[in-house]
């Protein structure tokens, strides 16, 4: 079956790839409709790598999808052929203590789409086991179904954050993720946002949504913004969502005593982090892997029309065009959030 495929670092192809089709009796077989590009799919194009996780083979790319299915094994009841869906990409082991505890992102033996030596979903068709695979309502489009993974990730970082109504929140980095935190904080009970980033092309689209405030830290001192929307008190909860020392250096900075600070940012620098700073509010600290039970709310709060993902995809490609597709986000244009790949057009696999 034709796929994206990346060979090895900095080399991608369109070709042929043995992929197993087989639907077990709790599996469904989806044809995959759009796909968008996760930053974690341009590192391993770029730097044929992830920490321990190396492309020593080659890996089929993508991981935020959505789909129609086609067919569904003999014990599965709950989805049918013809339903439109998107998919939870991570696998994890269903007896696992982690999952047992209803943890499942950290199980050790979870198995993640394009997380090598998974193959991910760049391709016409996926076998999904059916309780990872998420009926879409008839007012989401397939592109924000494979925006709901991303997103997923921010229901994460909000649901870890503990917000209470009426919290102030600060978001560290205006990335895909950064944004998606911020819009998820907002639906959990923030009044309002303070969003950070360098780059003025994102921090624009982050402040047209209504309670997001933009700051760019070249030309602000995000400190003294802090203080003026919370009285000198200090945010609630301090999002990281950049991995950048100085935004990770800071965070303690802006929260307020007996805040919390939520880092969801994977830092690839060597930073420093005030244990003292943290010791003398009395902050709380949160970490962020993923997401476990939020794909439904999170495509919940997109039915309702609370959470509005259309205006962060900044453009769509065909197939045929996923090399360039990319290649465009390895470049970083800084007005690009979410570029996605829509397969659906392409009838030969």
């Amino acid at each position: 079956m034709r796929a994206l495929v990346l060979e090895k670092k900095d080399v991608l192809s369109i070709r042929d790839i043995d992929l197993s089709q087989e639907v077990g009796p709790r599996d469904v077989k989806i044809r995959l409709h759009t796909v968008g590009i996760c930053g974690s799919d341009v590192h391993y194009y770029t730097h044929g790598g992830i920490g321990s996780r190396k492309v020593e083979a080659p890996m089929v790319l993508g991981h935020e999808a959505s789909g129609t299915v086609v067919d569904v094994g003999s014990a599965v009841t709950n989805l049918k052929a013809g339903d439109r869906v998107c998919m939870e990409p991570g696998i994890p082991d269903m007896n696992s203590k982690a999952t047992l505890l209803g943890m499942y992102n950290v199980d050790p033996s979870v198995t993640f789409w394009a997380t090598p030596p998974i193959h991910g979903c760049l391709t016409g068709y996926v076998v999904h086991p059916a309780a990872f695979t998420f009926k879409l309502p008839d007012n989401v489009s397939y592109a924000e179904g494979a925006m709901v993974e991303p997103f997923a990730v921010g229901m994460q970082a909000a649901a870890r954050a503990k917000i209470k109504p009426g919290d102030v929140g600060v978001v560290l980095g205006a990335g895909p993720i950064g944004i998606m935190v911020a819009l998820a904080a907002l639906a959990g009970g923030c009044s309002k946002v303070v969003i950070t980033d360098l780059h003025q092309p994102k921090l624009d689209i982050a402040g047209r949504y209504q309670g997001i405030i933009p700051v760019n830290v070249r030309n602000h001192d995000v400190k003294e913004v802090v203080n003026r929307e919370t009285d000198n008190w200090g945010a609630n909860v301090v999002f990281e969502a950049s991995g950048a020392p100085k935004a990770i250096e800071s965070a303690p900075t802006l929260a307020c005593p007996g805040g919390a600070i939520v880092f969801v940012g994977i830092p690839v620098d060597a930073y420093h982090l005030s244990i003292h700073a943290l010791m003398g509010k009395e902050l709380r600290v949160e970490t962020v892997f993923r997401y476990a039970n939020v794909y439904d709310r999170a495509i919940n709060l997109i039915a309702s029309g609370k959470v509005d993902l259309k205006p962060l995809i900044s453009e769509t490609f065909n197939f045929e065009q996923s090399i360039q597709a990319f290649e465009r986000a390895a470049s970083g244009r800084p007005e690009d959030v979410k570029l996605q790949i829509e397969l659906a057009s392409t009838q030969d696999w």
